[in-house]
């Protein structure tokens, strides 16, 4: 599948979202931008990122349409089950932190999902959503993080938790 394949897929999944006061069109095309230099397939991952955590597509669909390395990678970047934020964030970190190399594109897209985020919560001035991820930054950082891969999008983090902190 492409990467045009894909974006339609998830326009069509997350037809009618929103992404604050903007189609959810938004979101994916920025996520994906980030992670286009790293090869079509980081940015297939990139346009599904959400499907699962967000619409009704399961995991089994990705892997049936995309194959069993992109939706592997969906699978590592779709949040876990919690009752609160801070739940599903202790089980997706962990679950991230135990990433092998060879799944290391999932990473690359929750790495440039963050900085997508980041710089629209910045952008739009939404200071308390920009609080939040600089809050989580540390204990996101550790889970996420390998050296050498993506520099780029984590100089990028970096620097606008330096400045927000």
């Amino acid at each position: 599948m492409s990467v045009e394949q894909a974006r339609y897929f998830a326009l069509q999944a997350h037809d009618g979202q929103m992404y604050g006061t903007r189609p959810y069109s938004v979101h994916l095309d920025a996520v994906a931008d980030i992670a286009k230099p790293y090869g079509d397939v980081v940015q297939v991952i990139a346009y599904l990122h959400d499907v699962v955590e967000d619409t009704s597509v399961v995991i089994e669909q990705v892997a049936a349409l995309f194959g069993e390395h992109i939706a592997a990678c969906v699978g590592i970047v779709t949040d876990e089950a919690g009752a609160t934020r801070a739940q599903r964030k202790v089980k997706t970190h962990q679950k991230m932190a135990d990433v092998e190399s060879d799944l290391y594109d999932a990473l690359i897209v929750k790495a440039a999902d963050r900085l997508a985020n980041m710089r629209a919560s910045e952008a739009g001035k939404r200071e308390d959503l920009l609080a939040m991820y600089v809050q989580e930054y540390t204990e996101f950082k550790q889970a996420v993080y390998r050296e050498n891969l993506c520099d780029d999008i984590w100089l990028a983090l970096d620097d606008i938790y330096q400045r927000n902190q």
